[in-house]
This record gives C-alpha cells, structure tokens and sequence, in this order.
C-alpha cells in the first residue's frame, strides 16, 4: 500500500494510509459540502475497491465542515458490500458530523427495498368500505354543524354577513345567466323539434307543448340548473375555502373565535338557496321560448302553444320544480363547503377537492331527483 495518495480538490482532500493495525485509512479533511464532494466520491469508492480485501476506517478527524452531501458520501462508503471480514467505519467522527449521521441506518439503506406487492381484492374492498364510511360519517357530521349554524343565522340575522351573501349570489346566479339561457333555449329547441317530428305523423303537433312544457317544469328546468350550479359554484365554494385552508386562514379565523362553518358555509348556502329557484324559473322560461320559436316552424301559433302550456302545467309542477331547485341548491352549497373544508395540503389538493366536489354534487343531484320522482307520484304532485 502506498504510504499517502491525495486528491486535493479545492478545500477538500482525501489521502490515504496505513493504519497502526495494517488496516486502510482514508483521511478526509477540508471542506464536504455540495462543491467538493463531487470529485472525491468516485475516487473514494476506487479506494474502497482497491483495498476490498482488509479494513478500511474513514478518518474524520480534519473535516472541518460537513453538510448534507458530505452525509450521503459518508453513508454511500459504509453501505458498500463488503466482505464482513473487512468491513468500512467511521473514525475520529466530530461531534457535529456525528450528529447529523445520527438519524441514518446505513445498512438499512444497503438493502433494496422490499418488494410491494399490489393489494389484493379483500383488501381494496376494505380499504374502499372505510373511506365510504369515513365519508359519511364527515357528511352527517358537517350536516349538523351546517344546520345549527344555519338556525342561529335565522335567529341571529345581524350576525349573517349579508354582503357577502348578496356577492356570492351576484357570482353565481346572476354571472351563470347566459350560460343557463344557452343551455335552456337549446334544450327546449331541441325537446320540441324531435317530439314534433314524431307527433307530426298523428297530425298531434299541439301537444309537443304538453310535453315540452312539463318536462322543462317538472324535471329537465331544475335538473339542468342544478347541474350547471355544481360546475360553476361547487367547484368555486370547494376552491376558494380548499386555498383557505391550505393556506392556513381558517386556522387564522379560529385562533380569532370565529366558526369557519358559520363564517363562510351559511353565506354560500343561503345564497345557493336563493339563487337557485331563481336561475330554474329563468331556465323554465327560456326553454319555453325555444320551444315555441320551433312550434312556429310547424304552423302553431305562439297564442294556441302559450295556451296549451297554461292548460298542461298545474301550479303544483311549477312549485315541486322549485322545491326541488332549493334542495339541489342547498346540496350544491353543502358539498362544495365540505369538500373544501377537507381539502389536505399539497399542490394538487385544491384540484382534488374541487373534482371532488363537482362529481359528489352530481350524482347527489341525480340521486334526489330519482327520490323525488318516486315520491312525487306516491303524492300524487
């Protein structure tokens, strides 16, 4: 063995020599940060495989600074394989250096880790029955908090940030008009021409506007409000309360004793109940002017179709439509601030509780117009 070998690179330095046992010494000094340890790495595993076949002790004693790449030299030299009879240690550690090594295992590191096999169906199955039950569990939860909050804002309605409700309805019914007016005149273009085109062949055009007109009251008007109201303000509430939290305002209200559910959940609600019935009426009444422009188009007089409509809907279709929009209003609302107050950190989280508040309040939307309907007809409405 050579008596001394050095590779001096800038502040660092790494020589070699025999120990007082005939083991090998590598002798660091200088500096073993992100500029130097580069050049050294390669030239100290060389070394390690050079002199395999005896100890090796890495001397310590003359660094004079050390940071995290200095660490992960020091760890890659001692999880080399070596034979056991010649193995690779650390001498002459400075306390410091010491201390940042402390929290590493470097033979935990040697091995490879261990191979993850991919869950299996019992327990995907478990594992998705949990989540479905912490779900529901976090809705029946938030469900009572909304609803005290929303009781003590009717019985205390000084303390109901009025301003912000009437910004929040402003954003999300009066900015949804013209896409809730596209979305109506061309669902009521659409219903009436291909129900006249089949009605056509019976001579029996008069009553497309039957059709038309209780579709667009009794389903089609809320449904389609209802699912504009979930892209538009469901991702909205999910978003801006998601951003709060990650970055840590709602924490921030509750350090000053304020609710964050009554603080922000009861504006967005009682803005989405509001709103709601509103945007469906709209919705209603444009659906029914598309309706009649294509009824024109197949000799019906604007008079003869507004009167059959008057004739076919009940007051009770018109009302069930909007109770059934100040439901969907209210889910819309709740699901979103639910969603966004379960928002986690990270860069994705917003977008993750966003989608999920957008798919959540859909298929809640289609699942209560179903229960609506079998309800419905068992009243007789």
């Amino acid at each position: 063995m050579d008596k001394k070998t050095s590779v001096n690179q800038d502040s660092a330095q790494l020589d070699v020599a025999s120990g007082p046992n005939g083991e090998c010494m590598l002798v660091l000094s200088g500096r073993l940060d992100a500029y130097t340890v580069g050049p050294l790495w390669s030239h100290a595993r060389d070394l390690l495989i050079r002199y395999s076949g005896q100890p090796v002790q890495v001397d310590l004693a003359a660094v004079a600074y050390c940071d995290g790449a200095g660490v992960a030299l020091l760890l890659d030299l001692l999880r080399q394989p070596r034979d056991p009879a010649a193995p690779v240690a650390l001498a002459n550690v400075p306390p410091k250096v010491a201390q940042l090594l402390e929290p590493f295992d470097a033979q935990a590191l040697a091995a490879p880790p261990p191979d993850r096999s991919p869950p299996g169906l019992r327990q995907r199955l478990g594992e998705g029955v949990h989540d479905l039950g912490r779900d529901l569990y976090n809705h029946v939860v938030f469900v009572g908090e909304a609803t005290a909050a929303l009781f003590h804002g009717l019985i205390h309605p000084s303390r109901v940030r009025w301003k912000d409700a009437l910004r929040i309805a402003q954003e999300a019914g009066v900015n949804a008009l013209p896409i809730v007016a596209l979305i109506a005149f061309l669902m009521g273009v659409i219903l009436a021409f291909q129900s006249a085109v089949a009605m056509k062949q019976f001579g029996a055009e008069i009553f497309v506007a039957n059709l038309v007109a209780l579709s667009l009251f009794r389903e089609l008007g809320p449904l389609m409000t209802a699912i504009l109201l979930a892209g538009r303000s469901a991702s909205a509430f999910a978003a801006e309360i998601g951003t709060m939290k990650v970055n840590e305002e709602l924490n921030a209200l509750t350090t000053m004793g304020l609710d964050p559910v009554r603080f922000l959940v009861v504006t967005r609600v009682m803005a989405a109940v509001i709103v709601a019935p509103l945007l469906t009426i709209f919705a209603d009444l444009v659906g029914l002017m598309g309706g009649a422009l294509v009824m024109m188009t197949f000799d019906v007089p604007l008079v003869a179709f507004m009167n059959q409509v008057s004739q076919a809907v009940s007051p009770s279709d018109f009302l069930g439509g909007l109770f059934k929009a100040a439901v969907f209003g209210l889910v819309i609302a709740g699901v979103g601030c639910l969603r966004g107050l379960e928002t986690r950190t990270g860069a994705s989280a917003v977008g993750v509780s966003t989608t999920r508040a957008v798919v959540s309040a859909i298929i809640l939307i289609v699942v209560l117009d179903g229960l609506f309907a079998v309800i419905f007809f068992h009243l007789g409405i």
